[in-house]
Protein backbone atom coordinates (compact mmCIF):
# COMPACT_ATOMS: atom_id res chain seq x y z
CA UNK A 1 0.00 0.00 0.00
CA UNK A 2 1.36 3.49 -0.84
CA UNK A 3 2.99 5.68 1.53
CA UNK A 4 0.52 8.37 0.66
CA UNK A 5 -2.48 6.60 1.31
CA UNK A 6 -0.67 5.47 4.55
CA UNK A 7 -0.18 9.54 6.04
CA UNK A 8 -3.55 9.86 4.71
CA UNK A 9 -5.15 6.92 7.05
CA UNK A 10 -2.50 7.97 10.10
CA UNK A 11 -4.34 11.91 9.55
CA UNK A 12 -7.46 11.12 10.01
CA UNK A 13 -6.92 8.73 12.62
CA UNK A 14 -4.64 11.31 14.63
CA UNK A 15 -7.74 14.07 14.36
CA UNK A 16 -10.08 11.13 15.22
CA UNK A 17 -12.12 10.45 11.99
CA UNK A 18 -10.75 7.76 10.86
CA UNK A 19 -13.18 4.26 10.55
CA UNK A 20 -12.71 0.85 12.00
CA UNK A 21 -11.65 -0.11 8.16
CA UNK A 22 -9.28 2.21 7.85
CA UNK A 23 -8.37 1.41 11.56
CA UNK A 24 -7.71 -1.83 10.29
CA UNK A 25 -5.70 -1.34 7.29
CA UNK A 26 -3.09 0.91 9.61
CA UNK A 27 -2.75 -1.86 12.23
CA UNK A 28 -2.18 -4.69 9.24
CA UNK A 29 0.11 -2.06 7.63
CA UNK A 30 2.42 -1.59 10.85
CA UNK A 31 2.40 -5.11 12.08
CA UNK A 32 3.57 -6.89 8.33
CA UNK A 33 6.52 -5.12 8.92
CA UNK A 34 6.92 -3.58 5.58
CA UNK A 35 7.08 0.28 6.57
CA UNK A 36 8.21 3.48 4.98
CA UNK A 37 11.58 4.30 7.45
CA UNK A 38 9.71 7.84 7.71
CA UNK A 39 6.74 6.06 9.11
CA UNK A 40 8.61 3.72 11.67
CA UNK A 41 7.89 6.06 14.45
CA UNK A 42 4.61 4.87 14.78
CA UNK A 43 4.85 1.50 14.46
CA UNK A 44 5.65 0.70 18.11
CA UNK A 45 2.26 2.47 18.98
CA UNK A 46 0.04 0.30 16.83
CA UNK A 47 2.37 -2.78 17.88
CA UNK A 48 1.60 -1.67 21.60
CA UNK A 49 -2.27 -1.95 20.73
CA UNK A 50 -2.52 -5.24 19.41
CA UNK A 51 -0.36 -6.94 22.13
CA UNK A 52 -2.37 -5.40 25.00
CA UNK A 53 -5.60 -6.11 23.47
CA UNK A 54 -4.50 -9.64 24.13
CA UNK A 55 -4.02 -9.45 27.25
CA UNK A 56 -5.74 -10.66 30.32
CA UNK A 57 -6.27 -10.01 34.01
CA UNK A 58 -5.91 -13.56 35.75
CA UNK A 59 -5.40 -12.74 39.58
CA UNK A 60 -8.76 -12.76 41.61
CA UNK A 61 -9.83 -9.49 42.97
CA UNK A 62 -10.91 -10.34 46.47
CA UNK A 63 -14.08 -9.01 47.35
CA UNK A 64 -14.29 -6.10 50.07
CA UNK A 65 -16.85 -7.99 52.67
CA UNK A 66 -17.54 -5.00 55.38
CA UNK A 67 -17.99 -6.88 59.17
CA UNK A 68 -20.62 -5.33 61.13
CA UNK A 69 -18.49 -3.21 63.35
CA UNK A 70 -18.15 -1.33 60.36
CA UNK A 71 -22.11 -0.13 60.70
CA UNK A 72 -21.70 0.14 64.44
CA UNK A 73 -18.75 2.28 64.41
CA UNK A 74 -20.47 4.47 61.18
CA UNK A 75 -23.81 4.69 63.86
CA UNK A 76 -21.50 5.58 66.51
CA UNK A 77 -19.33 8.27 64.38
CA UNK A 78 -23.21 9.55 63.20
CA UNK A 79 -24.16 10.29 67.17
CA UNK A 80 -21.49 11.40 68.58
CA UNK A 81 -20.98 14.57 65.65
CA UNK A 82 -24.97 15.13 66.81
CA UNK A 83 -23.97 15.26 70.42
CA UNK A 84 -21.54 17.53 69.75
CA UNK A 85 -23.45 19.64 68.09
CA UNK A 86 -26.19 19.97 70.31
CA UNK A 87 -23.66 20.51 73.07
CA UNK A 88 -21.77 22.55 71.19
CA UNK A 89 -24.43 25.23 70.57
CA UNK A 90 -25.46 24.44 74.48
CA UNK A 91 -22.17 26.01 75.01
CA UNK A 92 -22.17 29.03 72.94
CA UNK A 93 -25.35 30.14 74.15
CA UNK A 94 -23.67 29.77 77.52
CA UNK A 95 -20.88 32.08 76.39
CA UNK A 96 -22.71 34.41 75.17
CA UNK A 97 -24.68 34.75 78.31
CA UNK A 98 -21.57 35.09 80.54
CA UNK A 99 -20.17 37.69 77.54
CA UNK A 100 -23.90 40.36 78.61
CA UNK A 101 -23.00 39.67 82.31
CA UNK A 102 -19.71 40.74 82.19
CA UNK A 103 -20.40 43.57 80.03
CA UNK A 104 -23.22 44.57 82.45
CA UNK A 105 -20.72 44.66 85.32
CA UNK A 106 -17.81 46.15 83.68
CA UNK A 107 -20.66 49.28 83.06
CA UNK A 108 -21.89 48.75 86.38
CA UNK A 109 -18.14 49.19 87.66
CA UNK A 110 -17.36 52.03 85.17
CA UNK A 111 -20.40 53.80 86.91
CA UNK A 112 -19.06 53.28 90.69
CA UNK A 113 -15.40 54.99 89.41
CA UNK A 114 -17.06 58.14 87.72
CA UNK A 115 -18.94 58.47 90.90
CA UNK A 116 -15.68 57.85 92.97
CA UNK A 117 -13.61 60.42 90.57
CA UNK A 118 -16.44 62.98 90.80
CA UNK A 119 -16.06 63.15 94.60
CA UNK A 120 -12.37 62.82 94.71
CA UNK A 121 -12.71 65.69 92.82
CA UNK A 122 -14.51 67.59 95.10
CA UNK A 123 -12.28 66.62 98.20
CA UNK A 124 -9.47 67.89 96.41
CA UNK A 125 -10.87 71.31 96.60
CA UNK A 126 -11.46 71.23 99.91
CA UNK A 127 -7.94 70.64 100.25
CA UNK A 128 -6.65 72.97 98.50
CA UNK A 129 -8.10 75.38 101.54
CA UNK A 130 -6.55 73.16 104.18
CA UNK A 131 -3.54 73.84 101.95
CA UNK A 132 -3.91 77.60 102.65
CA UNK A 133 -4.23 76.75 106.36
CA UNK A 134 -0.83 75.04 106.28
CA UNK A 135 0.39 77.75 104.76
CA UNK A 136 -1.06 80.97 106.96
CA UNK A 137 0.18 78.71 109.93
CA UNK A 138 3.96 78.41 108.61
CA UNK A 139 3.97 81.94 108.68
CA UNK A 140 2.87 82.97 112.24
CA UNK A 141 5.49 80.15 113.10
CA UNK A 142 8.35 81.42 111.65
CA UNK A 143 7.31 84.98 112.48
CA UNK A 144 7.46 83.97 116.24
Amino acid sequence: MGSDKIEKILEKYFEATATEAEERTLKNYFLEGDIAPHLEQYAPMFTYFSEAKEERFTRQVPLNTRSRYYKWISVAAVALVAFGIYFGTEYQQKRALERQEAEIAYQETKKALDLLATNFGKGTQKMAYLNEFETTKQKIYNKN
